[in-house]
């Protein structure tokens, strides 16, 4: 019987510099988790993109976040535009902290 190509280990078919990239990126995900440690008490809050600044929506979420930093917490987004900018600033103008979370693809 023939051997398929994935009856191999899953690192027989990385070359070096995948190997590398993997390398980086968890020591990445570490570095974060030890940041992240610096701001408990924390709420995440996530959302559209999309939402404007006028939007009902985009209002309720800097208030929330203006809210949680008066209760002791620390505000964490996404780091983009819409929802999670409305968030940052509320919590930066309660004078909480705030943190954004910014990946690339």
């Amino acid at each position: 019987m023939a051997k398929r190509p994935f009856d191999h280990y899953f690192f027989d078919y990385l070359s070096l510099k995948e190997a590398w990239r993997l390398f980086k990126i968890i020591a990445e995900f570490v570095e974060g988790f030890e940041t992240l440690i610096k701001v408990e008490p924390a709420v995440s809050i996530f959302g559209s993109s999309r939402i404007k600044e006028d939007s009902p929506l985009y209002q309720k979420a800097y208030e929330l976040a203006k809210r949680l930093v008066k209760e002791g917490y620390s505000v964490i987004t996404g780091g983009g535009p819409g929802i999670m900018e409305a968030a940052n600033r509320g919590a930066l103008e309660a004078g909480g902290k705030s943190v954004g979370l910014n990946i690339d693809l």
